[in-house]
Formats: C-alpha cells, sequence, structure tokens
C-alpha cells in the first residue's frame, strides 16, 4: 500500500523519496559540527521542487541528540552552533534591524514553539531608539507574535507586513511548529531554511506564506517537529489527519524553543554569551 506521510523536514522528503540518491534539481550533504550532525538540503530549480513538493532554496537540519542526551555543555555548544548556522543561512544584512516573529498558538503546547522562543528574545529597538549609547553594541531586534487566525482573525503573513511597516526591519527570523513523518525526529531537530515557511502546512490547514515574496524582504524560517503524522506508524484508515505529539511535549517544546531564541540572540548581538543572555532575561 503506498503510505503518504506529511513532513515540513525537507531531508525527511528526500529520504522519503524513490530513488533519493539521485533526484534532479537537489544537492544533499551531511557533516559533524562540534559533534552535531547537520544536514544540507538545497533546492535548486522547478525539477527539485516537484520532487521533493517545497519551494526551492535552502534547508539545513541540525540534529540535537547530544543535547536529548544531556551531554555535557551541550546547551551551548548546540545555541552556539545554531547562531553559527542562523548568520550562515540568514539573508541581507542587519541594516536597520531583524524583526523576530514567533508564528503559532501559545495556548496549544504543540504549536508554541515560536511564541515561546520569542520569549526568549532581547528585543533592543526600543533600547536603542531611547538610549542609544548605552545600546551601542547590540543589533536592533524586534519581536512580535501574531497568533492565529482563528484567534485574531487575521491572517499571520497581513499581521506580520504591518509589522514590518512599523518596524521596518532588513529582514525577518521566523520561527514555527513543524511536522515529521518520524517520532525519532520529535523535538530533536531544528530546520532552518531561506525559503520562508507557510503556516499549518504541515497539518494540512495551510495559511498565507511568510517569505520574501510576501513581504518584500528576506526571511529566515526555523522551525521543529513537534507533531507526527499517524499514519506513519498506523495502517488504520481513522489515523488520516491525526497527528500524534509526545507525552513529554511541554517540557520539551519549552526546551527547544529555549534554545531556538538562546541561537537568535548568539546569531543577533555579537559578543554574547549564554551567561548574558540568562542575566538579561532572568
Amino acid at each position: 500500500m503506498d503510505r503518504h506521510f506529511r513532513t515540513d523536514l525537507a531531508a525527511e522528503q528526500r529520504e522519503l523519496t524513490p530513488g533519493s540518491g539521485r533526484l534532479e534539481g537537489v544537492r544533499a550533504s551531511s557533516e559533524t559540527r562540534d559533534g552535531f550532525e547537520v544536514t544540507t538540503v538545497e533546492i535548486l530549480d522547478e525539477r527539485g521542487e516537484n520532487a521533493l513538493c517545497k519551494p526551492a532554496g535552502k534547508y539545513v537540519t541540525l540534529g540535537l541528540e547530544p543535547l536529548i542526551g544531556r551531554a555535557s555543555d551541550a546547551f551551548e555548544d548546540a545555541a552556539s552552533l545554531l547562531a553559527e548556522l542562523i548568520r550562515e543561512l540568514l539573508p541581507g544584512d542587519s541594516g536597520k534591524g531583524t524583526l523576530v516573529a514567533g508564528l503559532g498558538n501559545d495556548e496549544m503546547t504543540p504549536d508554541a514553539v515560536g511564541p515561546l522562543a520569542v520569549n526568549s528574545v532581547i528585543a533592543t529597538r526600543h533600547l536603542k531608539r531611547g538610549m542609544p549609547e548605552d545600546f551601542a553594541g547590540f543589533s536592533t531586534v524586534s519581536a512580535v507574535k501574531p497568533g492565529v487566525l482563528g484567534a485574531t482573525g487575521i491572517e499571520s503573513a497581513e499581521l506580520l507586513r504591518s509589522a514590518c511597516k512599523a518596524a521596518d526591519p532588513s529582514r525577518l527570523i521566523a520561527v514555527d511548529a513543524l511536522a515529521s513523518a518520524s517520532l525519532e525526529r520529535l523535538c530533536r531537530t531544528v530546520q532552518l531554511t531561506d525559503a520562508g515557511i507557510v503556516p499549518g502546512s504541515g497539518v494540512g490547514n495551510d495559511r498565507a506564506a511568510v517569505n520574501t515574496k510576501s513581504l518584500g524582504l528576506p526571511v529566515l524560517a526555523i522551525g521543529v517537529p513537534t507533531v507526527v503524522d499517524a499514519s506513519a506508524f498506523s495502517d488504520s484508515p481513522d489515523a488520516a489527519g491525526m497527528f500524534v505529539t509526545p507525552r513529554d511535549i511541554d517540557s520539551s517544546v519549552r526546551d527547544v524553543a529555549k534554545l531556538i531564541g538562546y541561537g537568535i540572540n548568539l546569531a543577533l548581538h555579537e559578543g554574547l554569551t549564554v551567561a548574558d543572555i540568562d542575566m538579561l532575561k532572568s
């Protein structure tokens, strides 16, 4: 029986696609950096888009196994590596600043990665405007939680367009929860892409895209899979449209959202350390 699973992860989609080793329009590589596995999938053209059903762009996946295993200094190492990957992928220059958007619903734990990550982001736009000399060493960062359409009645992309008009950033970082086809990847993988994101697409609830085309500025999307398509491990017809999340999702989402927030801080505010962020956010 042919089984099709939803996944937002380009690396996983490539693994699930027949003939993945020779897909036209797709380039992939893997490496180990600071003890963490980093996989890069580049969708080069329309052939690659059709093969993986994702827009062209670069997709970088960071595996968090050392962090899950509670290895010594794993959080600091993971946050530092994530910051490096963000700097490598983040398009444009800081110029007028960076807007960080926490997409999702903070009242639904598996969908709360974005809003919780924003809670750890150090927003400085107002401080630099009010006390420029005191905060000269910080980048200009603003943050927003646009909520979800069902609660606000407004598409996230529409709210972000308004936020961009108000804050006038040079670029945007969007953080959101994703869907996976593998239980092993839940809250253990971070995907970064310069292709933007379509909120809700992983669970079949597609909203307006958040990308360079819709917002008119460079966009980096960061996501973590928090739910898995039940069809991946059940033949029951009732599994269609059902998504499963781990029992410890509350603590897992808090931990990975904090990691993303800290990684963004380290990437945007040059010279900061994890200890500095702990102090500033305490």
